[in-house]
């Protein structure tokens, strides 16, 4: 009696042991079927929100600092329908006022974005380049070197714009050019610089604009350095 209820025992130790291995066999499988899931958690988890810890117009948003849940903001409309931050629309004003009194033709091409647009963008880049036969992962990548993931853009947070040239009155590269010697006198970087991409992760964008105070431009732009290095400067003081 003794002899069948230890092989009883023995069976249902068995029992139990191959039912937590086949459970462990299937989360395994869901995990692993779906990788692009399991792999922004892991990312997530090394990202952090972002801070308003020197200020509103210094806020870090970038791949590794996201827009946190609570951010505010007031919204101003601008003749084209675009909006942008109110409190960056003085200064956003007396710049395209300064640039046209000179002869320059620009407009905003676009300023605030929601969450939904952020994700339609990245989603219609990443589609441009599957139709070009790039894998997916590849066509993620790239598209993501363009296009800023969901919750880590600056257009989110209504102090960046995207400045075009009407070019019936002036060239891209005049427009460009009298932005990057200029619109630091207005409160305003070039927030990805070409010679910067190994730090912001993002390529070279002449026509992005991102507001941090008159002050603040003027010494980012004195020393030649991004939103990135400015924000660790202050950080080591």
């Amino acid at each position: 009696m003794k002899r069948y209820a230890k092989r009883k025992s023995h069976k249902v130790q068995i029992f139990f042991s191959l039912l937590v291995f086949i459970l462990l066999c299937i989360i395994a499988g869901k995990l692993i079927l779906n990788s692009d899931f399991t792999a922004f958690s892991l990312n997530s988890m090394t990202r952090h929100a972002a801070t308003e810890d020197y200020g509103w117009n210094l806020i870090l948003v970038n791949r590794d600092n996201y827009i946190p849940d609570d951010y505010e903001m007031t919204l101003t409309e601008l003749s084209n329908g675009k909006k942008v931050d109110s409190r960056i629309y003085p200064e956003l004003q007396e710049m395209f006022d300064d640039a046209r009194a000179q002869g320059y033709g620009l407009f905003v091409r676009e300023g605030y974005r929601t969450q939904e647009e952020q994700q339609q963008l990245l989603e219609e880049k990443m589609e441009a380049y599957r139709n070009e036969g790039k894998p997916k992962s590849e066509a993620k990548k790239l598209a993501e070197q363009w296009v800023a993931v969901p919750g880590t853009s600056e257009h989110q947070l209504g102090i960046a714009v995207d400045i075009n040239a009407d070019t019936t009155k002036s060239s891209s590269d005049s427009v460009y050019g009298w932005l990057a010697q200029n619109a630091h006198k207005y409160g305003f970087i070039k927030r990805y610089p070409s010679d910067k991409t190994d730090i912001t992760g993002v390529i070279n964008e002449p026509w992005h604009y991102r507001y941090v105070g008159k002050k603040v431009a003027l010494e980012i732009y004195s020393m030649g350095i991004c939103l990135e290095e400015y924000i660790d400067l202050l950080e080591e003081k």
